[in-house]
């Protein structure tokens, strides 16, 4: 217990937390003058593993049960944590395992089978889950929030004209959304923009309830979606749009996806590209995220980004850097998923349940204090392919919006499937 306490004395600015023993005995570490927590470890071994790999165990331990919070949730214990000394001040003592684990991100192949196992692991296991705690459209990605106290509702529909806009669309024209999700914006697209939508996807979960969605919208000739990776496409598309897809391609494989993006727009397309980013320079995925949650991901900086696409002349239009944005969104899905805890522990069990609150707790200190931010990246392949100033943007988006709030589409929840009930995967 010793050496968890030096631990946290080391990682706390400010703030302190009591550390119960298996035996009862207790202990209470950090300088103080903040929040204070405190956490009961439920047997001996629980000690030694959390000292060894910090990263990985505070969340399995949590998961198990081997570890609670006794005043507070974890999402209190991870505020404390990370919330103390936010990335840009810099300082922090780092938790993870340094250069060497940088270096196996960097090389960790995702061939088109892995990728298909590891989508999977994640968006097959069950609609009904999701269903429970995102927005009507079951939107999976960073919502937009013009304003902090907009409902998630609206800050995803806000998402979507924002990024309808920056694709410059016109009507007619042929759109490629790589990782379509649940159809929602291939949909959108269609809808407000009069254009054809290929989706292409690796979840078989995922294409049903779009493939039922386009069909009952009547527009199943124009908005299409199909089970393929998108390394094995061919043709060619006016616009290109990948909405929280990027995050699994994997830096091994950025050049790649890039060459072949370029391959797929037309000489005037345009491409927008909506991402989990990393503040700063390349780091290592998270162990839980990695071993539990999303297998294969990489979070990329802006400079592998464009390292890769400048490689292929890949021109980047635009840039924007949604730094909180995220952090809101996982707060109203956290507080979603905690009031449907019953029913989600009823489809998994109650070890599933913690698993998804550390996953989704760990995100919002991730967005909040951590490295963590969202990336909108614009990309043309001609420098003439949309106008020179960004006017056209705001002007469209105003016009998406308006046109949306006359007319709202049936909600995607109405058509859910079915889930499955499955136990966290071991």
């Amino acid at each position: 217990m010793s050496l968890i306490g030096r631990f946290i004395d080391q990682i706390l600015p400010v703030g302190s937390i009591t550390l119960i023993q298996a035996d009862g005995s207790r202990g209470t570490y950090g300088p103080g003058g903040g929040k204070s927590i405190t956490v009961k470890l439920h047997d001996r071994r629980a000690t030694f593993e959390l000292f060894r790999n910090p990263r990985l165990k505070l969340g399995e331990l949590y998961m198990d049960g081997r570890l609670t919070i006794e005043d507070g949730t974890i999402l209190d214990l991870l505020e404390l944590i990370v919330g103390a000394q936010p990335w840009e001040q810099g300082g922090r003592k780092a938790l993870g395992k340094g250069k060497a684990g940088k270096l196996k991100s960097l090389f960790r192949r995702n061939p088109v089978g892995k990728a298909r196992s590891n989508v999977a692991h994640h968006y097959d296991i069950g609609n009904e889950l999701y269903a429970l705690f995102l927005d009507d459209d079951l939107q999976y990605s960073c919502a937009y929030f013009t304003n902090p106290k907009n409902s998630l509702e609206q800050a995803q529909a806000d998402k979507k004209a924002h990024i309808a806009a920056k694709l410059n669309l016109k009507p007619g024209q042929r759109v490629l959304d790589i990782g379509c999700g649940w159809g929602g914006m291939a949909l959108y697209l269609n809808r407000v923009a009069d254009v054809d939508v290929l989706g292409v996807t690796l979840s078989e979960e995922q294409l049903k309830i779009a493939k039922k969605r386009a069909a009952d919208a009547g527009v199943a000739d124009r908005v299409k979606f199909q089970l393929i990776d998108y390394r094995e496409l061919d043709g060619r598309f006016d616009r290109i749009v990948s909405v929280g897809m990027f995050e699994h391609v994997g830096a091994a494989h950025y050049d790649e996806f890039y060459s072949k993006c370029r391959e797929l727009l037309t000489d005037d397309g345009v491409m927008l590209l909506h991402t989990i980013g990393k503040l700063g320079g390349a780091g290592t995925p998270d162990p839980f995220t990695d071993k539990w949650i999303f297998p294969g991901y990489h979070l990329p900086s802006l400079s592998q980004m464009c390292s890769s696409s400048e490689k292929v002349r890949m021109i980047v239009g635009d840039v924007e850097t949604l730094r909180l944005h995220y952090a809101y969104t996982l707060r109203h899905w956290l507080d979603r998923a905690t009031k449907k805890r019953a029913e989600i522990e009823r489809l998994y069990d109650a070890r599933f349940f913690r698993m998804w609150e550390f996953y989704l707790a760990g995100g919002i200190v991730m967005f909040e204090s951590g490295a963590a931010c969202n990336f909108q990246v614009q990309y043309v392949r001609d420098r003439h392919a949309t106008p020179i100033t960004r006017d056209y943007m705001f002007e469209v988006e105003k016009k998406y919006r308006e046109a949306e709030a006359g007319a709202k589409p049936a909600p995607a929840k109405k058509s859910r499937g079915a889930g499955k009930k499955v136990a966290a995967k071991t």
